[in-house]
């Protein structure tokens, strides 16, 4: 099996599927994705074939873009896996990764099961993160048509996945109901360091945007 051909053509697959996406869950997401797990999983030594196969499949039917339906995405990967002659090994490996890999609400724990979960989910969790985490909050909020901020809407703790997935609050609240949550979730010590400077970015934009939004600046 020539794992780098397979690595190659599964990119160019979910490049062709998902370049000009408006929402931040782009084929550049994807490359991000990829990247950055390459960079997590050579410090954490982990399967990097196995990696690089999840980041790169791991948005390939999202469950937000599905209807809620958290199978859709494996069951894409394992088509184009089998189609491309991926041995089942690899293939229940990538496809258990992309089941779990999901934020789901506060409430709700996302554990990984095996090192490779870690190093995809901990990638996947810093491109919501930092400058390109706000940049695709945005973009995500403005596809979603919901309100940048209103201080009316209050805040949620997301107890359940249901209550998570069918959420209306503005862009800003997902910051406190997602984003900032997101430091203390990483699984990896090389994600763990990583996040530290993202997430003060992100905090130091919100003490910005209020400022602003009051007129104090």
């Amino acid at each position: 099996m020539d794992t780098q051909a397979i690595i190659g053509k599964t990119a160019e697959h979910v490049r062709a599927k998902f370049s000009g996406e408006s929402s931040g869950h782009d084929w550049w997401h994807a490359h991000r994705v990829w990247k950055t797990a390459v960079r997590i999983g050579t410090s954490e030594k982990a399967d990097l074939f196995v990696v690089e196969l999840a980041a790169l499949l791991h948005d390939i039917a999202d469950w937000k873009f599905h209807n809620g339906d958290t199978a859709a995405g494996p069951q894409a990967a394992r088509a184009w896996l089998e189609n491309e002659g991926v041995e089942e090994s690899v293939i229940g490996h990538v496809c258990q990764i992309i089941q779990d890999i999901s934020f789901k609400g506060e409430g709700m724990p996302t554990p990984m099961r095996s090192r490779e979960g870690m190093v995809v989910q901990d990638a996947d969790r810093l491109d919501a993160m930092g400058a390109i985490g706000i940049a695709r909050a945005f973009a995500y909020g403005g596809y979603k048509q919901r309100e940048i901020f209103d201080p009316a809407v209050p805040l949620k703790h997301h107890a359940t996945f249901e209550e998570y997935r069918s959420a209306t609050g503005t862009t800003i609240n997902h910051f406190y109901e997602k984003l900032l949550l997101l430091k203390n979730l990483m699984n990896t010590n090389t994600g763990k360091t990583m996040a530290e400077e993202r997430h003060a970015f992100m905090q130091h934009y919100l003490e910005r945007f209020f400022l602003e939004w009051e007129g104090k600046e």
